[in-house]
C-alpha cells in the first residue's frame, strides 16, 4: 500500500480520487494527507483512524458507520482554508481540500462567536421533469424523457454521468445536490454544495411538472449488544470506500447479514485482499450476539451464536471470532422520506421487509412517482430474514431485564437503546410518534435514517403487532440539516431585513441621532447633546415638547389610501367605532380588532373627499394592516367598492408639538388660519408649507397642542430644515421615539404591541367608549363571550412608585404581597415605564387584574435585588382634562411644569 493514507489505501482503484493530487488536512490535531476526490471520512479511514467521535451521552468511542447522508457517528466541526467554519457536518459528505481543519464532535457542534463570512445563493427554476437521484434507475428515467422537455437531474454525488445531453438544450445536471423537501404543487427545495467542498453553496427552489424519485435505499443495521463500536460498519459502506476511494476499511472482517446484497460486497472485498473470517447469516439462524473491544474501544472480536426455536440465543452455540471489522446488513429501507413529505402513503412489503411507496400520488396536476430501489426494487436482495434485534445471550432461567438491553444501540447519534424502547412501551405509549419523542430515536441530525424503521419494528414486536401496523414516524423536511446561513442566502447582515429610512435621515445623522429599529424602519431614538446620557437627553427632549416646542420625524407611520364609494361602510366594519358619517376635513381615532375581539392596531383616519380616506397605522403594523384589509375585501366582502393602496413612502410627516407649535406653523404656512376656532382639533387642511404643497393635521400623540405636517417625501428634508429654522426663535428641539413614549405614557395613550399582546380587548384598555353598541364590526361577537366579559381581567392602569426615583422594569410581574408563600400569585405586569420631566418622578403603565377597581391600592414588583412598591392610579397621570391640547398660551404658561 502506497500514497497518502497508506495505512489502508490500496495501490490502485478508487474511481472518485485523483492520485496525482495529494491533499494535506488536519483531523483532531493530526496532520494527514489524502487525495483530491476524497471525503474527510474516506481520508481518515485510509489513514488508519478508527475512532472519529465520542457519543453524545454515554461518551462511548464511535467510528465511521456509513458512506453517505445517513452517517450517525462521524460528525465534525470544520474550518476551511478561508477561515470560514461550520459547526457540524457529516465527515462522509465533506470533500477534502488542502488546508482543511476538522475536529470530532460529541453529537453537537458549537457556533462561532462571529459571522461565518460564507456566501450562499438562492436560485429558482421551473422544469417539466425533476429526477431526484442519478443511480441506474434515475438515469434510465432521465434518458426516457423527450428531448424537448425541460429536465433537471440532481444527485448527492460529486458527478452525474450517463444522462444523454445531445439534443437536450434545457437539461440541467446538479451534482453535489441534496433534495431537502417536497411540498405541494411540485415544489422541491434542494441544497447544492459547491465544488472543492467550500462552505459556499446554493439553495434551489424548483417547481416541477412531474417528479421522479430515484433516491435509492438505505441499508439498515441490526441491534445487538455493543453494536456501536468503532470497526462496525454497514456492509455497503465498506464496498463504497473500496470502489470510490480505494480504501480497505479493515483486514479481518465478519459479515452479519439477513439478505443477499452482501454477496457481491464480500466477493469484492475478498478480491481486494480483505480476509473474510466468517459470514453470519440470519437466514441460517446464525446471529452476532455481541462484540469485544480493546482498551480504546476498537473492535477486536465478534461473539456469534445461534437462535433457537423460541427466538432466544442458545448458550451452547456461543463462539468468538477475532476481527477488526464487522459488516452489518439487516436489509434495505427504500428512501421514502421525500415521498412521505409529499404526503404519499406507505405500505409494509413483506417480500423485502421494508416500507415502500404505496399508490402513486400527485398534487393537482403534478404526478410524483418512485422508481428503482426507492420503489422497493433492490438488486441482489433475494430472501430477507426479518431480524431487527438479537436478544442478549442469557441462561435459560433468566429472561432479559432492562439492564440486559442497555447496550443494544438503536439510534447511535442519540445513544438510544432497546432499553429505552422497552421503557417507553412500559409507560403505556403505543403510538410510534409518542415513542419517538419519549426515546428521542430519530430526532437527531440524521433523522433516524438508519434507526427509524428498526425502532418501529422492535416496538411492533414488543407490542405484539405487525410492523406494518405500527408504521414509522413522520418524515419531515429538511432531509439533511441546513444552516441558517444557507437558508438566508444573501439576505444577511444589512440585507437580512431591509433598512428603511426617511428622507430626513441625513439631518438626523448629522445631528448625532441615536437610532432604533422599529419594524424595518430606522428611527431616531434620542438626540444626545455633548455629555448627555440617554436619560438626560430624553428628559430634556420631553420637557422641551411640554414647555416650548419640539419636532419629531413621524414619517414612518403607516399610511393607507382608501378610495371608493363604499369606504365609509368598510371602515365601519373594520373599526370598532363609526366612520361612515365622518365629515370631509375631519379626522377620527380608530381602534381595530381581529375576529377574536383582541386589539390589533390603532390610528387616525381622515376623510379627504366623500369617497376617499387616508388611514394611518402603527409603524410596525403597516403591512399587516394592509394585508388584513385586503383579506376581508377579497374573501368576505368582494362586492364592496373599495381600493386600498399603501402610501407610507409617498408622504413625510413632521410632528410639531408644544405650546409654541402654533407660532411655528403660522410662520411656515402664513396663508393658513391656524387659530383654535378656524383649525380645531382632529381636523386637517390643505396648505402651502414653507413653499411646498401639503396637508396639515391637528392631531396630538402627546396631549399638547400639535400639528402633523405632510408633504411629498422628496421634499421631506427641506420641510424639516424649514421647521427647525422657523422654530429657532422658540428654542425648538428635535425629539426621538423615547421622548415620544414618555409623552404618550403621561397621557395614558396605549401603544399596540406594548400595552397589548394579542390577549387585550378595548375594554381591558379602558376604551369601552370607542366600541360602538349600534353597529357590527370585526371582533364584536367575540367581545361578548363569557371570557372577555369576566370580572378580574387585566386592565390598563397607571403606576406611581412610592419611591419617586424608583424605575419599574418593563415586564416586571406584580404581586399583592411580596412576603407571601412561593409561588407568589401574580396580579399583573408592567407594560411601560419611564422617567417623567413633567411629573418630576417615574411613572409606569401596567395591566392589573381588576385594575380599574383597585385605584389607590398598592402593588409590588419583586426584583432580584429589591422590591418596588407602587400605587395604582388612573392611566392618565398628566393633564387629565386635556387643557393643553388646544394651546391657550396664557393658561399654558401658568400650568407649565
Amino acid at each position: 500500500m502506497t500514497g497518502p493514507g497508506r495505512g489502508r489505501r490500496l495501490a490502485s482503484g478508487g474511481d472518485r480520487i485523483d492520485r496525482t493530487r495529494s491533499i494535506g488536512f488536519t483531523f483532531d490535531g493530526r496532520l494527514l494527507t489524502g487525495f483530491a476526490g476524497d471525503t474527510l471520512a474516506s481520508a481518515v479511514l485510509a489513514s488508519g483512524i478508527d475512532i472519529v467521535a465520542t457519543s453524545i451521552y454515554d461518551r462511548r468511542p464511535r467510528g465511521v458507520f456509513s458512506a453517505g447522508t445517513e452517517e450517525p457517528n462521524a460528525l465534525v466541526g470544520v474550518t476551511w482554508p478561508s477561515g470560514i467554519s461550520e459547526p457540524m457536518l457529516r465527515a462522509t459528505q465533506v470533500e477534502l481540500v488542502d488546508g482543511l481543519v476538522a475536529h470530532p464532535l460529541a453529537g453537537k457542534g458549537r457556533l462561532g462567536s462571529g459571522p461565518d463570512g460564507g456566501r450562499f445563493d438562492h436560485r429558482s427554476a421551473h422544469t417539466d421533469v425533476l429526477v431526484i437521484g442519478a443511480g441506474d434507475a434515475g438515469l434510465a428515467a432521465a434518458n426516457a424523457i423527450g428531448p424537448d422537455a425541460r429536465l433537471i437531474v440532481l444527485d448527492e454525488g460529486a458527478t452525474i454521468a450517463g444522462v444523454a445531453l445531445a439534443g437536450r438544450p434545457e437539461t440541467t445536471l446538479l451534482p453535489r445536490t441534496t433534495a431537502l423537501g417536497l411540498y405541494d404543487h411540485g415544489y422541491v427545495t434542494a441544497l447544492e454544495r459547491q465544488p472543492n467542498a467550500r462552505t459556499e453553496g446554493r439553495l434551489w427552489h424548483i417547481r416541477a411538472g412531474r417528479i421522479v424519485l430515484a433516491s435509492g435505499a438505505i441499508e439498515r443495521p441490526i441491534a445487538f449488544a455493543d453494536d456501536d463500536r468503532p470497526g462496525i460498519m454497514l456492509a455497503s459502506a465498506a464496498g463504497a470506500y473500496l470502489h470510490r476511494f480505494g480504501v480497505l476499511v479493515g483486514r479481518r472482517a465478519v459479515v452479519f447479514t439477513t439478505n443477499g446484497t452482501t454477496d457481491s460486497v464480500v466477493a469484492d472485498l475478498g478480491a481486494a485482499g480483505m480476509q473474510i473470517v466468517d459470514t453470519v447469516d440470519a437466514r441460517q439462524g446464525d446471529v452476532v450476539v455481541g462484540t469485544v473491544a480493546d482498551d480504546d474501544g476498537r473492535l477486536t472480536a465478534v461473539r456469534i451464536g445461534r437462535l433457537g426455536a423460541d427466538g432466544a440465543v442458545d448458550p451452547g452455540s456461543l463462539r468468538a471470532v477475532t476481527a477488526d471489522l464487522l459488516l452489518v446488513s439487516g436489509g434495505w429501507n427504500p428512501n421514502v422520506a421525500l415521498w412521505s413529505q409529499g404526503r404519499g402513503t406507505l405500505r409494509f412489503d413483506e417480500r423485502i421487509q421494508a416500507f415502500v411507496p404505496d399508490v402513486a400520488f400527485g398534487h393537482g396536476q403534478v404526478p410524483v412517482e418512485a422508481v428503482g430501489a426507492c420503489a422497493g426494487e433492490i438488486a441482489g436482495l433475494g430472501s430477507v430474514a426479518p431480524l431487527w434485534v438479537v436478544p442478549p445471550p442469557l441462561p435459560v432461567d433468566r429472561p432479559p431485564d432492562d439492564a440486559a438491553w442497555a447496550r443494544h444501540y438503536v439510534d447511535l447519534q442519540r445513544d438510544a437503546t432497546v432499553r429505552d424502547l422497552r421503557r417507553a412501551l412500559g409507560a403505556g405509549l403505543t403510538s410510534i410518534e409518542h415513542v419517538k419523542r419519549y426515546t428521542t430515536i430519530g430526532t437527531a441530525a440524521d433523522q433516524g435514517k438508519t434507526s427509524g424503521v428498526v425502532a418501529s419494528a422492535i416496538a411492533a414486536s414488543l407490542l405484539g403487532q405487525e410492523v406494518g401496523a405500527i408504521g414509522v414516524p413522520t418524515y419531515r423536511p429538511p432531509y439533511v440539516p441546513v444552516s441558517f446561513a444557507q437558508l438566508a442566502g444573501r439576505h444577511r447582515g444589512a440585507l437580512a431585513d431591509p433598512v428603511r429610512t426617511t428622507s430626513i435621515q441625513p439631518w438626523h445623522e448629522a445631528h448625532g441621532a441615536v437610532f432604533e429599529n422599529v419594524g424595518q424602519w430606522q428611527r431616531p431614538r434620542f438626540f444626545p447633546q455633548p455629555g448627555e446620557t440617554m436619560d438626560d437627553a430624553v428628559l430634556r427632549e420631553s420637557a422641551t415638547a411640554r414647555t416650548r416646542v419640539g419636532a419629531m420625524d413621524a414619517s414612518t407611520l403607516g399610511k393607507i389610501d382608501l378610495q371608493g364609494p363604499d369606504v365609509g361602510v368598510f371602515l365601519d366594519r373594520v373599526y370598532t367605532n363609526g366612520f361612515a358619517r365622518l365629515k370631509v376635513g375631519s379626522c377620527r381615532y380608530g381602534l381595530m380588532c381581529l375576529l377574536d375581539g383582541m386589539v390589533f392596531d390603532d390610528g387616525v383616519t381622515s376623510r379627504l373627499t366623500e369617497d376617499r380616506f387616508q388611514m394611518t397605522t402603527t409603524t410596525g403594523n403597516a403591512a399587516a394592516v394592509l394585508d388584513h384589509l385586503e383579506e376581508w375585501l377579497q374573501t368576505e366582502w368582494p362586492t364592496l367598492r373599495v381600493h386600498a393602496t399603501s402610501v407610507t413612502e409617498q408622504w413625510v410627516t413632521v410632528a410639531v408639538v408644544g405650546p409654541r407649535s402654533r407660532e411655528v406653523v403660522r410662520a411656515l404656512a402664513p396663508e393658513l388660519d391656524v387659530s383654535a376656532a378656524a383649525f380645531p382639533f382632529m381636523t386637517w387642511r390643505d396648505a402651502t408649507i414653507a413653499g411646498i404643497r401639503g396637508r396639515i393635521f391637528r392631531i396630538s400623540f402627546s396631549g399638547e397642542l400639535a400639528y402633523e405636517l405632510n408633504v411629498a417625501s422628496w421634499h421631506g428634508l427641506a420641510l424639516w430644515e424649514a421647521v427647525m429654522a422657523a422654530g429657532a426663535a422658540h428654542e425648538i428641539a428635535p425629539y426621538g421615539t423615547e421622548a415620544m413614549h414618555v409623552l404618550r405614557a403621561e397621557k395614558g395613550y396605549p401603544i399596540v404591541g406594548q400595552e397589548t399582546d394579542g390577549t387585550v380587548t378595548p375594554q381591558d384598555l379602558g376604551m369601552s367608549w370607542i366600541v360602538s353598541a349600534s353597529k357590527d364590526f370585526i371582533g364584536r361577537r367575540s367581545q361578548h363571550r363569557s371570557d372577555t366579559q369576566r370580572p378580574g381581567r387585566k386592565e390598563l392602569v397607571g403606576l406611581l412608585p412610592i419611591d419617586p426615583d424608583a424605575l419599574l422594569p418593563e415586564g416586571a410581574q406584580l404581586v399583592d404581597d411580596p412576603t407571601g408563600p412561593i409561588p407568589l400569585p401574580m396580579v399583573g405586569h408592567v407594560t411601560s415605564s419611564y422617567r417623567s420631566a413633567a411629573l418630576g418622578r417615574t411613572l409606569a403603565l401596567a395591566l392589573v387584574r381588576g385594575g380599574q377597581q383597585r385605584i389607590g391600592q398598592v402593588v409590588h414588583a419583586p426584583l432580584v435585588d429589591r422590591t418596588i412598591a407602587a400605587t395604582i392610579v388612573g392611566s392618565v397621570v398628566f393633564d387629565p382634562d386635556n387643557r393643553r391640547r388646544d394651546g391657550d398660551p396664557d393658561e399654558l404658561e401658568a400650568a407649565a411644569p
